[in-house]
């Protein structure tokens, strides 16, 4: 008998939640970073096999807003929680259990949906570390099960899946079979640009950027793509510090981001960056609607 259902991600900013949803449907959609708030947007993708059809919701970590567009990304969690039929927490070893895991066990303790703890990266730390975290989870009674995992290395992947499978109702298919994400490509695209922005830029300028597609366009006749994007930023040494010496730090960001792009769409990119300032974007309210951080 098929399965269907709703599963949401949620945890702490940097956990590897957009790691974790992209090895179980095997697609690069939600970009990932070892920089927290990396993701911005709820973005919901789609696992499909023989037996079941599992929708997942990864979720913009749990943090305390500083700005409108931080207001946002607690409000794409709120909206998140409604309606699962699955929840997964991810926290990790170097995330120790602290207020802010309190503050998220509380959030979802009431909520009627089958419940897994994933103790992610387990990669980096030792069994007893693992033992160590799942009983300190443990004490709160809130999970159905605890389950460790390596994501980025793609150890658990097929358990929890087959796990989420377990505690999935018979249901339809929601989506077809080689469905992957309800995110336009100029979304996915985007996304992947401020990823690149974000391995190449230094710490203090990443919360201060997004990216907006300003034409997305096929060749006629032509297995071309011609992608027009500005990287807004918040200050003027922000732009200076994007662009680099002799433009190699925007030159990098673009051919990096070209070669993900042209794998996504399965077409040659060319690709054209640039970048604006506008300040205090984030506190924008008509800027974040027309960046896609618009609560709806």
């Amino acid at each position: 008998m098929f399965k269907s259902g709703f599963v949401t991600i949620i945890g702490r900013p940097n956990v590897g939640k957009s790691t974790l949803m992209n090895s179980m449907i095997g697609e690069k959609i939600s970009i990932m970073s070892d920089k927290p708030q990396t993701t911005r947007n709820k973005i919901r993708t789609v696992y499909t096999d023989d037996e079941a059809q599992i929708i997942f919701l990864d979720t913009p970590g749990i943090h305390k807003p500083k700005n409108q567009l931080g207001e946002f990304m607690n409000y794409e969690v709120d909206t998140a929680l409604e309606g699962m039929d699955v929840l997964i927490m991810l926290t990790d070893e170097f995330n120790k259990i602290g207020p802010g895991d309190e503050f998220i066990i509380e959030k979802i303790k009431d909520i009627k949906a089958k419940k897994i703890l994933v103790i992610n990266k387990i990669d980096k730390f030792d069994r007893e570390a693992v033992l160590r975290i799942a009983q300190e989870f443990g004490k709160y009674e809130v999970f159905d099960d605890i389950l460790p995992m390596s994501a980025l290395n793609n150890v658990g992947v097929d358990s929890l899946i087959k796990l989420i499978i377990n505690y999935l109702k018979p249901g339809p298919m929601y989506f077809p079979s080689d469905y992957i994400t309800d995110r336009p490509e100029r979304f996915v695209v985007a996304e992947i640009i401020r990823e690149k922005a974000l391995m190449y830029l230094q710490d203090e300028v990443p919360h201060g950027i997004a990216v907006e597609i300003e034409e997305m366009k096929e060749r006629k006749n032509r297995d071309l793509v011609d992608i027009r994007a500005n990287i807004l930023c918040e200050r003027k040494s922000h732009k200076s510090i994007i662009i680099g010496k002799d433009g190699r730090k925007i030159k990098g960001i673009g051919k990096s981001a070209r070669e993900d792009i042209e794998s996504l769409l399965g077409s040659q990119v060319n690709l054209q960056l640039f970048v604006k300032i506008s300040e205090n974007w984030r506190d924008n309210n008509y800027l974040l609607r027309t960046l896609g951080y618009d609560k709806k």
